[in-house]
């Protein structure tokens, strides 16, 4: 099923192009930055099946190179690895990363551990500015997510339900927390 135009355009502000995880070669021109540019994060095992059907389905409807299973490649090495090389794109005046690295969002899918972890690890990195983190509830209490107000109810993994939810991380309220 092809992507509806409007649907296209959503998409768009949460996309974040390949060149950026990569020495590829950049984006000619000055496209604009997405207003919401996100690294999904998701624990495969969470949820029974629901945290490897999540991932395949984010997989769908992002650049793979933006989602991630925290069982294969750990949170802190990712997020080391991108902020590195967005700030070398910064330096070398690249003004579409310099604007992803000011507005970067994460999306943690998984149980209160895997939400726990990431928040730990982003907090480590010492960055000037912390990325507002979503929660995806795929655990079995679900309190992290509950508390940030995500609710506990674990998701659909359907495009639909992933469509309905990055348009809820575009729509949230940030809520800073201590560390």
């Amino acid at each position: 099923m092809a992507e509806s135009n409007s649907e296209s355009d959503f998409l768009k502000e949460f996309y974040i192009p390949t060149y950026i995880f990569n020495g590829e070669t950049k984006i000619s021109g000055s496209p604009d930055a997405p207003k919401f540019p996100v690294l999904v994060f998701i624990n495969s095992k969470s949820g029974g099946q629901l945290g490897g059907d999540l991932l395949k389905t984010y997989k769908t409807v992002l650049n793979e190179r933006q989602v991630f299973d925290v069982g294969q490649e750990a949170p802190d090495k990712v997020l080391h690895r991108v902020y590195i090389r967005l700030e070398k794109l910064k330096q070398e005046k690249d003004e579409f990363a310099t604007k992803i690295h000011e507005i970067l969002r994460i999306i943690v899918a998984g149980g209160d551990g895997t939400a726990g972890w990431l928040l730990g690890v982003v907090c480590d990195l010492k960055l000037s500015h912390l990325p507002p983190i979503a929660t995806v509830p795929l655990g079995t209490g679900n309190n992290l997510p509950f508390s940030f107000g995500w609710g506990k109810k674990n998701p659909g993994t359907d495009r639909n339900s992933v469509l309905s939810f990055l348009e809820q991380v575009m729509k949230a309220e940030e809520m800073k927390i201590d560390k």
